[in-house]
């Protein structure tokens, strides 16, 4: 079954001249042409000594190493954070990674910080660019809090911009999702309403603006998305297509989040879970020898370094299909297995997670020390499932 069904196929060639034509451009990581300083200096750093290596981590997949190295990134994170902690999508995948922790380990103290923040900020989303996805991310980390205890406070300014959403009609001549970063930010936010209300608009919403975006940025014999209709053409310099790593693991961990939720006899389900296997099966693929993928899947010679975020969503997501069985375990246990021995290599002795590409749209360069707050959240969401798959948990997929 290809996953560009004629659901997902009508009418994008109309909707990738529109965007090609009148869209947004070669926009980096939060839809901005360029990713400004405060946004930057507020989600990390990149100092030239970063000090020395961490000494002591496991690689073993067992349930007490992996939670060693959590509280380790985290416990930096959070200390390296303050002052600095916002509503914007950098730090989306922090809260939910940190929120995470607190269920991996059951100390409260991260969803405990998670949720003094979300009070400071009023449970409220940033409203300034609507109908922008990465101005949804938040709602992540708050629907995540009132799943574990329902206050209708802690969702209302979700569930109203959510509701704003689903009002909004259809531009054929600018995508909603026109970026593939898009597809972590606002589907699971949409998933996660319709698993507290039941109400399948929702999902609906979510299923028809996924296959707008899949319909323009999919590549079905690659397997694997560009992160904006300007970089369909674009090669590397082996002349193969240029596929942004962090671009399609915010795809990957979107789509996991997304399956968390769809019920099994949904019948858009089945598109979902094909796509998953595919990009996943093509990813595990391009794994280096280091455990770790380069930021140009295509063309790892033309890049200097490995790279912790992609690897890190990639990580997550593989992890999550296995204790859903979704994934085959022998298939994909030893991917995951290298990926988390290969990222807790670039582990400071302070916690300090390294190697992060910072804000771009596409493969760049960044440092040994960079670290920024994404990367970790995906690290901690992936030590996350990994920890339940030491657990033996795997293979039971719940609502």
């Amino acid at each position: 079954m290809k996953v560009l069904s004629s659901k997902w196929i009508c009418g994008s060639a109309v909707l990738l001249l529109a965007i090609v034509t009148c869209g947004p451009g070669t926009a980096q990581e939060g839809g901005k042409p360029s990713a400004g300083a405060v946004e930057r200096a507020s989600s990390g750093d990149a100092p030239e000594s970063a000090g020395p290596m961490a000494m002591g981590l496991s690689p073993k997949l067992e349930s007490r190493a992996i939670q060693a190295a959590m509280r380790k990134v985290a416990g930096w994170q959070v200390n390296a954070a303050e002052g600095r902690w916002n509503q914007q999508w950098t730090y989306a995948p922090l809260y939910d990674g940190l929120i995470a922790t607190t269920k991996t380990t059951g100390d409260p103290v991260y969803a405990a910080k998670v949720t003094q923040l979300a009070e400071q900020f009023e449970w409220k989303l940033v409203e300034g660019r609507f109908p922008h996805a990465d101005d949804d991310a938040l709602g992540q980390a708050y629907l995540d809090l009132y799943r574990m205890r329902p206050d209708p406070v802690r969702m209302a300014a979700t569930k109203t911009t959510m509701e704003r959403l689903l009002a909004r009609p259809d531009d054929p001549a600018k995508p909603l999702w026109w970026w593939c970063d898009a597809l972590f930010m606002a589907p699971p936010v949409l998933a996660r309403m319709f698993a507290i209300t039941g109400d399948h608009r929702y999902l609906d919403f979510l299923d028809r603006e996924w296959g707008v975006t899949t319909s323009l940025l999919y590549e079905p014999k690659q397997h694997l998305y560009s992160r904006d209709a300007t970089f369909l053409g674009k090669k590397e310099k082996n002349g193969q297509q240029l596929f942004w790593a962090r671009g399609n693991g915010w795809v990957l961990g979107g789509l996991a989040q997304v399956l968390q939720i769809i019920p099994a006899n949904d019948p858009m389900r089945a598109r979902y879970v094909t796509q998953f296997k595919e990009m996943a099966t093509r990813i595990a693929g391009l794994q280096q020898p280091d455990g770790l993928w380069k930021t140009g899947l295509l063309d790892p010679e033309a890049y200097k370094s490995s790279e912790v975020s992609g690897t890190a969503f990639f990580t997550y997501a593989m992890a999550w299909g296995m204790n859903n069985a979704v994934l085959d375990s022998k298939t994909f246990k030893p991917v995951v297995e290298k990926a988390w021995a290969g990222m807790l290599t670039h582990i400071y002795a302070d916690g300090r997670l390294g190697s992060i590409q910072p804000i771009g749209a596409a493969p760049d360069a960044f440092t040994a020390s960079s670290s920024y707050v994404y990367g970790v959240g995906g690290f901690l969401m992936a030590g996350s499932e990994l920890d339940k798959m030491a657990k033996g948990a795997g293979a039971t997929r719940k609502r």
